[in-house]
């Protein structure tokens, strides 16, 4: 049975710099911590989110059906990694839609809404913002670091980033870098959104919309990335298959029709 979880916000106004020699300041981290922290802040685990997840990792909303964090078979009591052992924290990226500071938010040094006027940031600026959460939590060393996909290479830039701040790695389906055809894949993707209509350079929220179609196609081209070519040929090999209207026949065929 999943706990409920509860989100939390630390405030951070020093600034930020970031690899592109900008800087961001005035930002929110929104988190989300499971389990306890030891006397020895010895048994903290960092779990970094992938491109479309969120500091959700394990538990539940109060209230909120199918609310259940993205990794919540992985964390928890009794689970693979343990929250009656390890203090799980979950982290949401700078950039991010769900809560820390993104495009979507004010720019303290203009009052208006960031849109594309937000800084880049790379996976080592992410790797630098959760240091310093951790620094406000009083955590000096992680028990472990864990990540999945894009996840997975917050995690190895921990290991390179902070070497001395990490006893373990856990990097699942990632990679250090991107091929040449996954980044010409991405690039397509991009085209899609900033080609859709609603896009507006980037500056959307001041129109009230946001560039849904591109979004769409490009989180289509994205899925491709993501599947073996096993996979693919399960969901989409050359098969023939009956149409769905007959399968929905045969399964629940008319009262006096024939299966």
């Amino acid at each position: 049975m999943s706990f409920i979880a509860t989100p939390q916000s630390l405030h951070f106004e020093a600034p930020l710099p970031l690899q592109s020699g900008a800087s961001i300041r005035g930002y929110d981290l929104t988190y989300e911590t499971y389990g306890q922290l030891n006397a020895e802040r010895s048994n903290a685990v960092l779990i970094c989110h992938a491109l479309n997840a969120s500091h959700h990792v394990a538990g539940i909303y109060e209230g909120q059906a199918r609310s259940e964090g993205w990794w919540d078979n992985m964390v928890g009591p009794g689970k693979p990694v343990d929250t009656d052992r390890f203090f799980v924290i979950g982290v949401n990226n700078l950039g991010s839609c769900f809560g820390s500071t993104g495009p979507m938010h004010v720019n303290p040094d203009t009052e208006r809404v960031y849109g594309a006027d937000f800084p880049v940031v790379t996976v080592e600026d992410w790797v630098n913002a959760q240091a310093r959460l951790l620094d406000a939590l009083g955590i000096q060393q992680l028990a472990a670091v864990m990540g999945g996909s894009l996840g997975g290479m917050q995690a190895l830039s921990w290991t390179l980033q902070y070497p001395e701040r990490v006893r373990h790695a856990v990097v699942v389906a990632s990679a250090p870098n991107l091929s040449a055809e996954n980044i010409a894949f991405n690039e397509v993707a991009r085209r899609a959104i900033v080609t859709d209509p609603d896009f507006h350079g980037g500056h959307f929220y001041q129109h009230g919309v946001v560039p849904a179609r591109g979004l769409r196609i490009a989180r289509m081209i994205g899925h491709i990335t993501y599947l073996s070519d096993d996979v693919m040929n399960a969901k989409f090999g050359r098969e023939l298959r009956p149409p769905r209207s007959l399968l929905r026949m045969v399964r629940c065929p008319r009262r006096g029709a024939r299966a």
